[in-house]
Order: C-alpha cells, then sequence, then structure tokens
C-alpha cells in the first residue's frame, strides 16, 4: 500500500477491497445525494482568518465531553455492521478509540454486541439507539449498555423512516449471511431478509418505531441514568425543543445524508443550533469531516467537538485497526497543525473570528 497522507486517500482503497454492495452501503447517500456531496463541500466556503506573532510552541486540544476528559475534540461516529469492512469490525474500532483517548459511539446495528465490544479493554464509549416497536427489546438493550459501561446514550431522532438509498435499493442490500446484528440476536431480529428492493430498509420499516416522539425523550429518561445525546438535530425550533425535554446534548447531523436529501450540510446547519441552545446543552456535529481545518471550523462556529463515520469504515476496510489508528492520528495531527497556523494554543481560544464564512457580512476593517 502506498503511503497514505490524508483521510479522504482511504475511501479509494476501501472501494477497491470492498464487494460492491457493502462498498456502496457506506459510500452512497439518498437519492439524487446532493446533500451527501454537499456535507464536504460546505467546508470549503468557510475560509481562515488567522492571527499570528503568537507563542504556538504549545498546544492544548484536551476537552472535556459530558464530564468525560479526551485528548482531542474528534469522535467515533457510530456506524453500522463494521465487520462487513473488516473480520474484527467493531473491535477494531473500539481498540483504536482506545488508544487514541477519544471516545468511540457503537451502533444499536452494530455487529458486535454492547458486551463483546465492553471485553476488548477500557475506553469511553457511547451507545447509539434505534427505538423498536417493542419497548421492552428497547429497555432491555439499554440496560445492557448500562451495564457494560456505555456513558451516554446517543438517540437517532431523524430515522422514522429509511431514507430512499437508491443504490442499495440497486445492489438489494442485506447483511452478508455469516454477520448478524449482533445485540439482538438473542432476541430473533438480528437477521436481515433478502428483498426485492433494500433489505435493510424492510427491515427497519418492521422494526422500528415510526410513531417515536418528544414524549419518548422523557421515557427513556425513566428507563436510564445515562446522558441522552439527541442526534439528528438540524434546526433551531428542534434544538430548543431539546433543550426543554432534558436532553444532555445534540449531535447536528444529517444521517451522513442518508435520510432527506436537500437538507443543508451539517456545517451550515451548525451555527443555527449552537445560537438556539444559548450555551445550556454542548453541540457537536458529524458529517463531512475529513481534514482537521474540518474540526477547526466546526469549533469555530459554536461545536463542541465532531464525530467521524465514514473515514473509520473506509479506513478499517484498508488496513483494520491500524488504518483507524491513522485516521485519527492524522485528524489530530491536521488539526493541531491548523490551531497553530490560527494562533490558537487551546480550544477555548478557537473563536469565530478565525473564520469568515459566505454567508457573514462583508467585513469592515477596523479604524486604527
Amino acid at each position: 500500500m502506498e503511503m497514505i497522507t490524508n483521510v479522504s486517500e482511504y475511501e479509494k482503497i476501501a472501494k477497491e477491497k470492498l464487494p460492491k454492495m457493502i462498498y456502496d452501503y457506506y459510500a452512497s447517500g439518498a437519492e439524487d445525494q446532493w446533500t451527501l456531496k454537499e456535507n464536504q463541500r460546505a467546508f470549503s466556503r468557510i475560509l481562515f482568518r488567522p492571527r499570528i506573532l503568537i507563542d504556538v510552541s504549545k498546544i492544548d486540544m484536551r476537552t472535556t465531553v459530558l464530564g468525560f476528559n479526551i485528548s482531542m475534540p474528534i469522535m467515533i461516529a457510530p456506524t453500522a455492521m463494521q465487520k462487513m469492512a473488516h473480520p474484527e469490525g467493531e473491535f477494531a474500532t473500539a481498540r483504536a478509540a482506545s488508544a487514541a483517548d477519544t471516545i468511540m459511539t457503537l451502533s444499536s446495528w452494530a455487529t458486535s454486541s454492547v458486551e463483546e465490544v465492553a471485553s476488548t479493554g477500557p475506553g469511553i464509549r457511547f451507545f447509539q439507539l434505534y427505538v423498536y416497536k417493542d419497548r421492552n427489546v428497547v429497555a432491555q438493550l439499554v440496560k445492557r449498555a448500562e451495564k457494560a459501561g456505555f456513558k451516554a446514550i446517543a438517540l437517532t431522532v431523524d430515522t422514522p423512516r429509511l431514507g430512499r438509498r437508491e443504490a442499495d435499493i440497486k445492489n438489494r442490500f442485506t447483511l452478508p449471511s455469516n454477520l448478524t446484528l449482533k445485540n439482538f440476536e438473542n432476541i430473533d431480529l438480528g437477521k436481515m431478509d433478502k428483498t426485492n428492493d433494500s433489505g435493510l430498509a424492510s427491515y427497519v420499516a418492521g422494526q422500528t418505531d415510526q410513531s417515536l416522539s418528544w414524549k419518548d425523550v422523557k421515557w427513556l429518561q425513566t428507563i436510564t441514568h445515562l446522558p441522552i445525546l439527541l442526534k439528528g438535530v438540524i434546526t433551531a425550533e428542534d434544538a430548543q425543543l431539546a433543550v426543554r425535554y432534558g436532553a444532555a446534548g445534540i449531535i447536528v447531523s444529517n444521517h451522513g445524508a442518508r435520510q432527506l436529501d436537500y437538507v443543508p450540510s451539517t456545517i451550515m446547519a451548525l451555527e443555527e443550533v449552537v445560537k438556539a441552545t444559548r450555551g445550556a446543552i454542548p453541540v457537536f456535529l458529524d458529517g463531512g469531516v475529513r481534514r482537521g481545518t474540518d474540526v477547526f471550523k466546526a469549533l469555530a462556529l459554536g461545536a463542541s467537538g465532531v464525530f467521524i463515520g465514514r473515514p473509520v469504515v473506509f479506513s478499517l476496510a484498508a488496513a483494520g485497526e491500524a488504518g483507524v489508528r491513522k485516521v485519527l492520528q492524522m485528524l489530530r495531527d491536521e488539526f493541531e497543525l491548523t490551531m497553530a497556523l490560527s494562533g490558537c494554543r487551546s480550544l477555548k481560544e478557537i473563536t469565530r473570528d478565525h473564520i469568515v464564512t459566505e454567508w457573514d457580512r462583508p467585513r469592515i476593517a477596523p479604524k486604527l
């Protein structure tokens, strides 16, 4: 394998190594895939305003997320069925996250169970939750995550139904027969039948609860002591409701552009959500992050940190645990360099004044 110098190069390798059905599942978005492209493209419309002649010989990237200290504001988003990418799947990702001293979020639809991931060793882990029609299944799963030492619940709130992912329909996507959704294996919900379109879409339609509403955020709080992040908020109105209903935090997310096409990129939606919360709860971002510069831009717009998804599964497919470790290290190094070249020595020094966006009014130079 030739030398990898940036995160995006792993996608090309993954495309060559993975069966088409699996690569397309990870890589594709909904319908016309406008938002899929926009998630990355929008970062390029934010420019830096670096400050100079600041002593940046020491850079501190450490931060606290829900009270947990981590090495950098770059964390791992939930991505389903990682053993399709590599035999070690979520095990490798968990070990890489632990080695980087950051947070891994495990998908409900993982091919390794919460108990199996916990067995890989120490680490700060969140659990992503889909709400099934059978609430006893949900309660049982949450309790298992608690018992396994997971530290928060990331409730996905943008998936009452699965978005129209045309690549999955063309490929008649289904989970390979040697794999199961491990968290549901013992309750006979771990298999996905092959259909004439997307097996995953049929599975979701049959199992997940389309009636999920704000009252269920309160219900979830009654069955767990864990903090609950709402993943999938992109408007000020919903951000205000998230605060009112007691969410511990928000993840600004459009589900990797896999749900409703033609919604804004997450970096475009971020500032609206941050302003609406008025600092009451932390706001995070996922979607489109491929460079350390992207991380800096998100923090300058008010994010408390970012989560990465596709870079993890692509690097996992390319090089297993070593690939995920390298992705995290590359993003860390790029982010540190961006801080130094922008004149920021700590995360609190990253401000809105360090960037200019296309939606800003023209800046007027100060009188000297």
